[in-house]
């Protein structure tokens, strides 16, 4: 049995802030954003709320968008891992994926046809039932250990993380690929605009002015490795999964409790993992949205159990990609943390005085260890993992 922690050998990224990791950074660090209205769909509402698309990346027909994204960003992580095709099926590989709305509603010209008395073609079905996001990689990659999706609202990838760490802490396979990925469509961004919690202009995580968030697409993916076979290989870890927790408030169907009592209970589990005290963790990367109840809780939470500790949002980067954010938040988190500097939270201006803080106005060099990564979603889920600095920072 392997404990606590979990190594991780390779990072892959794609979201609006860039094709990969490297372009990712790049523009978190530069400031650089563009939310702009949708190009993909169609809508018909008078306002032309933001978001933040993937420019330049065309899915494979047989395939949904969402799956498509998975399978690049795991691509990169192999890759960075250093694994080869012939190595991988030398092993048990599992793969784990936290998704939200990706393979559920693509199916509109489909239901139109069919409503209005037509015999639709079944591709559109066909496609769906193919593109399983975990399977989806599974396939591409010949991987025959564990094979999850994860839907639990906006924590999906962060426990789908969480959830392929305790496989290797069990031995239950030797590798494992995990993150999260999500896609835009029309019926997301209608459906995010009539719960009246999207920002009609760039989303502003923390501040004064903030009207909600921006939707945003992409997926993140991370190679965690058992110490038996990265001994093996002599691999270098860049990180490591040191905790992992997860509560639910048990309060609302959309708002997370006031005093924020499961996300409190998530960051007590993920420290307890290693026995790690609050101060010893050197930034928090926020859930941040950008709504007024997400941002209240959450900066008191922080306030409260990390004072004096930076923390940030990187959604104003990305926008909030649902399902794959915590994939993403993930990536980045480790790459910051390996890196020593920490990106300041786009979008933020003015500090809201009904706030118990405020985030990270631009970059900061950190020099700590550990760094945290968490998720609040719909339906009171709370999810939280701890990062540990790698073989080589």
């Amino acid at each position: 049995m392997t404990r606590w922690p979990v190594a991780i050998t390779g990072l892959g990224c794609i979201c609006a802030a860039g094709g990969t990791v490297p372009e990712c950074l790049d523009s978190l660090y530069a400031g650089r954003r563009a939310p702009a209205p949708p190009e993909r769909f169609v809508s018909s509402h008078p306002t032309p709320f933001p978001v933040f698309e993937v420019r330049d990346f065309r899915e494979p027909p047989e395939l949904l968008r969402t799956s498509a994204l998975a399978v690049q960003a795991a691509r990169e992580a192999l890759a960075d891992a250093g694994f080869s095709a012939a190595e991988l099926r030398g092993l048990r590989v599992g793969v784990c994926v936290g998704t939200t709305v990706g393979s559920a509603l693509n199916d509109e010209g489909f239901c139109r046809a069919h409503r209005a008395g037509e015999e639709p073609n079944l591709f559109p079905m066909e496609r769906i039932l193919n593109s399983n996001p975990a399977a989806v990689i599974a396939r591409a990659f010949d991987c025959t250990g564990p094979c999850q999706t994860v839907v639990n609202a906006c924590a999906s990838g962060t426990d789908a993380v969480g959830l392929a760490a305790s496989w290797i802490r069990g031995g239950i396979c030797d590798v494992a690929i995990a993150g999260g990925a999500d896609e835009l469509g029309r019926i997301t961004y209608h459906g995010f605009i009539s719960l009246m919690i999207t920002d009609d202009s760039p989303c502003k995580p923390f501040d004064r002015d903030r009207k909600g968030l921006n939707l945003g697409e992409g997926a993140g993916m991370l190679v965690l490795e058992s110490e038996q076979v990265r001994a093996r290989r002599g691999a270098r870890a860049r990180s490591f999964v040191m905790g992992y927790g997860s509560a639910c408030d048990a309060y609302h169907l959309t708002a997370p409790h006031p005093e924020g009592a499961g996300l409190r209970q998530a960051v007590a589990e993920a420290l307890a993992c290693c026995a790690v005290a609050p101060d010893q963790v050197c930034f928090v990367n926020a859930h941040g949205t950008g709504t007024p109840d997400n941002d209240r809780v959450e900066s008191r939470v922080l306030a409260e159990l990390f004072p004096g500790v930076p923390y940030h949002s990187t959604k104003g980067y990305t926008g909030h990609t649902l399902g794959a954010a915590g994939g993403i938040e993930a990536v980045f988190t480790v790459a910051c943390l390996e890196r020593g500097l920490v990106p300041g939270s786009a979008g933020f201006a003015n500090a809201d005085p009904e706030l118990a803080g405020e985030p990270l106005r631009g970059n900061l060099e950190v020099t700590g260890g550990l760094a945290l990564s968490q998720s609040l979603a719909f339906g009171g889920s709370n999810s939280v993992l701890l990062f540990g600095k790698g073989d080589a920072a």
